[in-house]
């Protein structure tokens, strides 16, 4: 099956090659589900975040408002507030690509401003309706996921007729939505939303199925790091699912996906490089 091999972001185009590109989570944030408050300060979330470049971070996500289950929302001027200094202290540090998690078109369009070169959008740009059109105005690559419900809701009772298809028929929407607003196909990336209003079954199934999700002609972005459902494959809520995460970021690379969205990149990119120089790229 043929895989997108290129992202065209604001100001250059990432080239993809066997291995994926990793996404570096930098959380601005007190209560992130992971990391939240760790690097809630500017100068402790650039220090961070250029570490990951020095790891192997190709892209940097900075994100001001968490997204975890149940959590609460985030005014725009305290979103501003978190993620506008970090973004632009980093433009000026590093070459690699910021990219802002939001779904707010204030936070976007401010963002772009500041530096960033991407919109990573868990609403799928559905959230705000302005969104479409900072994106199409601001010529960055987009990020567009799959969520069922809001952060408040979506792990109440997640159902699906058949979850890779159903996914797969709202990515292929979007993508279409995402066109007529302006934006064109070669900005476009495409991510199923591991955890995001899915069970811990529904998060394998699509993992297990990820490379179906190929046809829709777009680069795809999967983000599974530390979640909840490596707890349950570990058998342990408490445990560290670092080695988790590392395990399936390698099913990932084997079934050609393009970007991987992690908060241990030294790991998982170590990882990667002995997976590709065992030969374990292209298995599948």
């Amino acid at each position: 099956m043929t895989r997108s091999a290129q992202w065209q972001l604001k100001d250059r185009t990432l080239q993809f090659g066997e291995l994926p590109v990793l996404m570096g989570i930098v959380n601005v944030t007190p209560d992130s589900f992971s990391d939240g408050g760790k690097f809630f300060e500017s100068g402790p979330a650039v220090e961070h975040a250029m570490q990951m470049v020095e790891q192997g971070a190709g892209i940097l996500d900075i994100g001001g408002e968490s997204t975890r289950p149940y959590s609460d929302p985030v005014a725009v001027s305290e979103e501003l507030r978190r993620v506008i200094p970090v973004i632009q202290r980093l433009a000026e540090l590093t070459d690699t690509p910021i990219s802002i998690d939001t779904s707010k078109s204030a936070v976007a369009r401010e963002a772009v401003a500041a530096g960033a070169s991407i919109i990573n959008d868990v609403t799928g740009l559905e959230g705000d309706p302005e969104m479409l059109a900072v994106a199409a105005d601001t010529d960055v690559g987009v990020c567009a996921m799959h969520m069922q419900g809001n952060p408040q809701t979506m792990q109440d009772a997640p159902a699906y007729r058949d979850v890779v298809a159903d996914i797969y028929g709202y990515l292929a929407d979007r993508d279409a939505a995402l066109r007529k607003a302006g934006i064109t196909p070669s900005r476009i990336c495409l991510d199923p939303g591991i955890g995001f209003g899915k069970t811990h079954e529904h998060n394998l199934t699509l993992l297990q199925n990820i490379g179906e999700f190929h046809r829709l002609s777009r680069p795809l972005l999967v983000g599974h790091s530390r979640k909840g459902f490596l707890g349950k494959i570990l058998n342990d809520k408490n445990a560290d699912r670092t080695s988790a995460t590392v395990g399936v970021s390698l099913a990932l690379a084997a079934a050609g996906i393009q970007v991987i969205r992690v908060h241990d990149v030294g790991p998982v990119h170590e990882a990667l490089l002995g997976f590709a120089a065992a030969g374990g790229v292209g298995l599948n």
